[in-house]
């Protein structure tokens, strides 16, 4: 499976929050170029860039660094926060960036997730940020009555390249993922699912790894890197380089068969 390094910026920083919480940011790096530079030289095939400041103002902050990173590295970047107009998500493949991550916007305009889907196949990616099961929104300010399973579903069917599903309660906690959440959500869809929050060593990921075959099929992982918890190039030997951009259109019904 795919290991994915995470690099959240709040004011040009590389930070870490705790369980979503601005006031309990972390910063790891003053540098985040020079991060993501760093996790390609380790081998990572992909980064998930996310714009903290964007997420909170629901339009993208740290433009200028995102396509600075994406211009940076010869791997592909995958970028979430902020995405609320089809001229943002224009103005991020633009930038470089491979995939764009949705959010709030999957709850409250789900009509233009599904156009979106349709105007750029494979490159939408739909960011389910789960609190008790239910969808939270807004930077993960505020939670939703929608439930997590049933967006996904949803999503699925308008065409998403994949979902990331954020565990938001073990997000930054080296708690380890919710196995049991991200098993459920995968035998309800048939679209690839990327793991997200909890992450703490590789025995996490190959908890994960056991996942696979029912479409779990990357994982990030952010605050085990910055701290040591986990070596990237260890994981990548315990788990694979998994690609899922390389996924056949049928992957669904023939991982779940």
């Amino acid at each position: 499976m795919e290991v994915i390094p995470a690099i959240d910026l709040l004011e040009g920083r590389c930070v870490r929050l705790y369980q979503g919480d601005y006031k309990q940011a972390q910063t790891f790096d003053e540098n985040p170029v020079a991060v993501a530079r760093h996790w390609a030289a380790e081998g990572a095939t992909r980064l998930h860039v996310v714009d903290l400041d964007g997420a909170k103002t629901g339009q993208p902050v740290n433009l200028a660094v995102i396509e600075a990173i994406a211009r940076s590295v010869d791997i592909p970047v995958q970028v979430g926060g902020g995405l609320r107009d089809r001229d943002r998500v224009v103005q991020l493949l633009a930038a470089g960036v491979q995939r764009v991550i949705l959010g709030t916007i999957a709850v409250e305009q789900p009509n233009l997730v599904q156009q979106l889907c349709q105007e750029f196949p494979q490159q939408i990616v739909v960011g389910i940020d789960a609190r008790q099961g239910k969808v939270a929104t807004r930077g993960w300010l505020e939670t939703s009555e929608v439930e997590a399973t049933a967006l996904a579903q949803q999503i699925a069917e308008h065409g998403a390249a994949a979902i990331i599903y954020t565990d938001i309660q073990r997000d930054g906690t080296l708690a380890g993922p919710n196995l049991e959440a991200l098993r459920s959500l995968a035998t309800h869809l048939d679209i690839p699912v990327i793991a997200s929050g909890g992450v703490s060593s590789v025995t996490d990921l190959l908890s994960l790894l056991a996942l696979e075959p029912l479409g779990v099929v990357g994982a990030i992982v952010g605050r085990a890197l910055y701290t040591g918890d986990i070596s990237l190039k260890e994981a990548l030997r315990a788990v694979g380089k998994g690609r899922w951009q390389d996924i056949p259109p049928d992957f669904g019904s023939s991982a779940l068969a």
